[in-house]
């Protein structure tokens, strides 16, 4: 699980064209935990859960999946923005499906801590994020 959040955190470097210096800090304001990879019956496809953590303020680099998300606010209020479409605020116990290839973000707008568990059903063997570009 450590592996795939190495990967997944060089990609992003790579993909979004920031300094070290600025993704490193991005890095420590919003915080990815594996919590589950396991294949699932439908050929080719695997779900993923992960827990993110969102310091006040902290912002989601603009990505998307190869798959599809589920996003469960756990604490606080986050503001999702969907390519195409009007920015949403959810708070704790909403949830959101975000379809698969859809370029978006998220943003802490509470005052404290928020997290969310984002659900993913990806294809196998692709990253779970890729940066948009």
């Amino acid at each position: 699980m450590r592996v795939t959040r190495i990967i997944a955190a060089a990609l992003m470097i790579a993909g979004s064209g920031l300094s070290l210096d600025h993704s490193s800090a991005q890095q420590q304001q919003v915080q990815r935990t594996d919590l589950l990879q396991s294949d699932i019956s439908i050929a080719g496809r695997e779900v993923s859960q992960v827990r993110v953590d969102f310091e006040p303020g902290a912002v989601s680099i603009k990505h998307s999946h190869p798959g599809e998300e589920v996003a469960y606010v756990i604490e606080g209020s986050l503001e999702y923005q969907l390519e195409g479409r009007q920015p949403v605020t959810l708070k704790a116990g909403e949830t959101l499906f975000i379809p698969a290839g859809t370029v978006h973000l998220a943003k802490n707008v509470s005052n404290g801590k928020s997290s969310e568990l984002a659900t993913y059903i990806l294809e196998k063997g692709k990253p779970t994020v890729v940066p948009a570009k």
